[in-house]
């Protein structure tokens, strides 16, 4: 047994000292914020023999802590992290790669947060950036871009744009020439998500395919024992698109095939371990099938507060939920009780409350009306204004995925 705790101690001392930060994953997000913190201790030192090299590790590691768990402080700490890397730069190399690791942060500030004008300054950034004399300096400049294009195209939801970003994203692929494993799956991830997107609304078979090609590539890549995390990422997308395909063919063995899928993904890890993905898979599995409420409950408590697109995305879906149940049985005291929470919220927002909130609290006022309709007979009134507001506050705050919400119900308010 003490064997065996040395040999796990020699391993993650070994891991350390590598550039593949992979071995985070193995972590609670508890620990995650530990190495980050002794990692920023140690890149601060004036001992520090290499205090770029440190730095852009601090950088990373709180990066990764804030993807886990949403906090502001954390990205606030991966971006200063970030500069002092510049400052410490001796090269134009080492400036970009300072650069890059400010411009990741951004990136990911804004799929925690949204504001697609995140966008627009990282690529301004990146496009002021010298010429790379490194082959793996310039290929990882250029799949950072792809990945800013990508995003961009999604919150357009145009196909042309889609598509475009789509042939950015092989280009980088092939690029990196299987040289750097994380860049390569961030982008695969980035593909299979775009490639799902466009080819389910294109009913594209050869999107879809090579949606489903990504997607298997990394799941095999990532064992449980090294990868949960990358893993149950991948399970998940995959079961989102398995689930959006049983809807349109209305095939139950695929149905099943999905909720299957979204069980693997969730079991690979704990709430607690990475608290916004183990969220982000309950909030894709409501899509699709109704889960218990405590479960979209916890969702929501593990990413309410901090201004996050999860956040009123959970939000939306334990509303959604709550009033599919209490409008099938004509519980009017029922939904009247979730529109007096809806509309307290609306008339006395929080300090952190955001546009994004306000949103999906009016997507969840409009399934109420709807619900009510039903028994009543009474028809709702300026139903669509309320759901085209939304839609728009969605797009604008670079929030595709609740734009897509309020879009639907505005097609299809029967399916309510």
């Amino acid at each position: 047994m003490f064997e065996f705790g040395r040999d796990l101690r020699r391993l993650f001392e070994k891991a350390r000292d590598s550039d593949d930060l992979g071995w985070l994953e193995l972590i609670g997000v508890g620990l995650v914020e530990v190495e980050a913190r002794q990692q920023s201790v140690d890149a601060g030192r004036v001992s520090c023999a290499r205090p770029h090299d440190a730095a852009l590790r601090a950088s990373a590691l709180w990066r990764e802590h804030a993807r886990r768990s949403g906090a502001a402080t954390s990205l606030d700490k991966a971006e200063a992290a970030a500069r002092d890397a510049a400052r410490h730069a001796h090269n134009d190399d080492e400036t970009i790669r300072a650069t890059l690791e400010l411009a990741q942060t951004g990136m990911l500030a804004f799929d925690l947060c949204g504001e697609p004008a995140r966008l627009d300054a990282i690529l301004t950034l990146l496009a002021a950036l010298p010429a790379a004399r490194r082959g793996d300096t310039a290929a990882a400049v250029v799949a950072l871009h792809a990945r800013l294009r990508a995003r961009q195209a999604s919150v357009s939801g145009e196909t042309s744009a889609l598509q475009e970003a789509a042939a950015l994203l092989d280009a980088a692929l092939h690029g990196l020439r299987g040289q750097q494993r994380p860049i390569e799956d961030e982008l695969r991830l980035d593909r299979a998500a775009l490639m799902l997107e466009a080819g389910l609304a294109a009913r594209d078979p050869r999107m879809l395919d090579q949606a489903g090609a990504d997607l298997r590539a990394l799941v095999e890549a990532a064992t449980p024992e090294q990868r949960p995390l990358s893993r149950a990422r991948a399970l998940a997308l995959c079961a989102a698109g398995m689930a959006a395909l049983a809807a349109i063919a209305d095939d139950v063995l695929a149905r099943d095939q999905a909720h299957a899928l979204f069980d693997a993904a969730a079991d690979q890890f704990t709430p607690d371990h990475s608290p916004l993905d183990w969220a982000a898979i309950q909030v894709l599995r409501a899509e699709r099938e109704t889960l218990p409420l405590l479960v979209l409950v916890q969702a929501e408590a593990l990413t309410e507060g901090g201004g996050l697109v999860l956040g009123a995305l959970a939000h939306e879906r334990r509303v959604a939920q709550e009033t599919t149940r209490a409008g099938s049985v004509g519980d009017l005291t029922a939904l009247l009780e979730i529109e007096a929470g809806l509309r307290r919220r609306l008339v006395r927002p929080s300090m952190t409350s955001t546009p994004l909130d306000w949103a999906a609290d009016q997507i969840g006022m409009a399934r109420i009306a709807l619900a009510r309709a039903r028994w009543t007979g009474q028809a709702p009134h300026d139903l669509g204004l309320m759901l085209v507001e939304a839609a728009a506050t969605a797009r604008e705050c670079g929030a595709p995925a609740l734009a897509q919400r309020a879009e639907r119900l505005a097609r299809a308010p029967e399916a309510v």
